[in-house]
């Protein structure tokens, strides 16, 4: 089992940027997917991206274009760099991991949630 823990997150003006990172703990972080997710107020939590061990990766829709997710194995972090940020963008980021992809992809990864990191997008 693998430890997450979220961090990065802020207040950003639209435009903006922000880069939120996951730094893991316990288990060999290379073999697992990861997945950054949000949970906006009064809304299901949801897939943002996606990367597989081996550096594959997906990203939902309302973010391609602008968000990058990246992972570096020798600090055991996962990156995910938001630019272009909306105030549509607001909510609680969270990492999660699981060995089996398709589980990150449809957002039921049988990692622990942490307390995520709150991205606040607005002027």
């Amino acid at each position: 089992q693998v430890q997450l823990v979220e961090s990065g997150g802020g207040l950003v003006q639209p435009g903006g940027s922000l880069r939120l990172s996951c730094a893991a703990s316990g288990s060999i972080f290379s073999i697992y997917h990861m997945g950054w997710y949000r949970q906006a107020p009064g809304k299901q939590r949801e897939l943002v991206a996606a990367i597989t061990s081996g550096g594959s990766t997906n990203y939902a829709d309302y973010v391609k274009g602008r968000f990058t997710i990246s992972r570096d194995n020798a600090k055991k972090t996962v990156y995910l760099q938001m630019n272009s940020l909306k105030p549509e963008d607001t909510a609680v980021y969270y990492c999660n991991a699981d060995r089996f992809y398709d589980r990150v992809v449809v957002g039921n990864p049988r990692g622990s949630w942490g307390q995520g990191t709150q991205v606040t997008v607005s002027s």
